[in-house]
């Protein structure tokens, strides 16, 4: 019988629907078991997480370790150099610990000021370069290099922040120390190429922030650890320099008529005794000035020089009213402190030379910068090997 056939597979099936639907839960919630509750957690467990919680909002109010400058390129996290300085501090228990606790005493950096009448990059880069290679505590040096257009040249500051990313630097304008100069110098011919010879004694009057500071010619190739110079005890002195013998007073003054002004004359910046006239001329090319110890007619006492010896303009060799004005008042740096030629027979000796690579000069017409030769090739060794392709030639 036909019908009878699918009996069995009917029957099959509905043994199948059975043995699934006794296999699966009702879902439907009428028949399943109930939901647990979720476990409640022990108080001590909620007391840890209220104070973690509590914990972590009360680190926000704790000062910034690092930080990262908005407009650097790379963006890269620094650490603050309060926190560094400090560090360094507690750590210092070499033979340069009394230096640095030095440093510490005032923000805990060391400054360094150039003042660059036309801005060459080059120049700059191996300044930066040598006194950072030379320093055990690179992150402790704060340069402030004082350029024509200041921090408006942001094309230039970024360039040179490129080769020295963890550097401190800082660009400053010459338009503030210039007018004092020339406010002062009233009825006195006061040449723009001799801006040099006096504005490190001009810098602190108007950045009162640079209490002491070490001043450095922009032409400076450094060997030495500059943070060494910061921590010379300058007793009641205001200024250190090294001597320069090769050059001497009375190669610039007559010593018969300095002898007649030392007489005749009663400014306090006049010497109270004969003048050594065959006394070496001050190396300005790397000062330590600490600012609130000189006196304040610093200022007019090289103007005065200036006008009573008839001192013409030079844009070389040494100022002898910067030396007469500076007479006996300055503590005399260590020769290895002088700023020597790279020919010279103590060149080794020496933690500070001259440089001799190519260099912009300011024209004394104002026709525009020339750029010397280069007179050696030292400077090579100390300019960032990714210059050229950062700044250009």
């Amino acid at each position: 019988m036909p019908s009878s056939s699918f009996l069995p597979s009917r029957s099959s099936a509905s043994q199948r629907r059975t043995a699934q639907t006794s296999d699966n839960p009702n879902t439907d919630g009428t028949h399943g078991p109930a939901l647990e509750q979720a476990p409640t957690p022990k108080p001590i467990f909620q007391f840890i997480a209220l104070g973690l919680i509590v914990f972590l909002g009360l680190l926000q109010f704790l000062p910034a370790t690092h930080f990262r400058h908005p407009s650097y390129p790379f963006r890269t996290w620094v650490p603050f150099n309060s926190n560094t300085s400090l560090s360094k501090t507690r750590d210092s228990g070499d033979r340069n610990s009394g230096s640095i606790s030095s440093i510490s005493q005032d923000d805990g950096m060391v400054h360094i000021v150039s003042w660059m009448q036309c801005l060459d990059l080059r120049l700059l880069a191996v300044l930066v370069n040598s006194t950072l290679s030379g320093s055990r505590y690179p992150d402790l040096l704060h340069f402030h290099l004082f350029v024509p257009k200041g921090s408006e040249d942001m094309v230039s500051f970024y360039k040179l922040k490129v080769l020295f990313p963890h550097s401190n630097l800082e660009f400053h304008g010459q338009e503030e120390v210039k007018k004092v100069i020339r406010t002062a110098s009233t009825g006195v011919k006061y040449s723009v190429q001799n801006f040099e010879e006096i504005v490190p004694f001009v810098i602190a009057s108007v950045h009162q922030s640079l209490s002491k500071f070490i001043y450095m010619s922009p032409s400076v190739i450094v060997k030495g650890r500059v943070e060494e110079l910061i921590g010379i005890d300058l007793s009641n002195y205001a200024i250190a320099a090294a001597d320069d013998c090769s050059e001497r007073l009375n190669s610039y003054v007559n010593p018969d008529m300095l002898d007649a002004i030392q007489r005749s004359a009663s400014q306090p910046w006049v010497s109270g005794k004969p003048y050594a006239v065959n006394s070496c001329m001050p190396d300005l090319g790397m000062l330590l000035i600490d600012a609130r110890k000189l006196e304040k007619y610093i200022l007019e006492a090289f103007l005065w020089w200036k006008k009573v010896i008839n001192q013409r303009d030079r844009s070389i060799g040494r100022s002898p009213a910067i030396a007469l004005a500076l007479y006996d008042r300055y503590l005399k740096l260590s020769s290895s402190w002088l700023v020597t030629d790279s020919t010279s027979s103590v060149v080794n000796k020496s933690l500070a030379i001259r440089y001799d690579g190519p260099m912009t000069v300011c024209s004394e017409f104002g026709d525009g910068p020339n750029m010397e030769p280069a007179r050696g090739d030292l400077w090579k060794q100390h300019l960032p090997p990714l210059f050229y392709q950062m700044v250009g030639r």
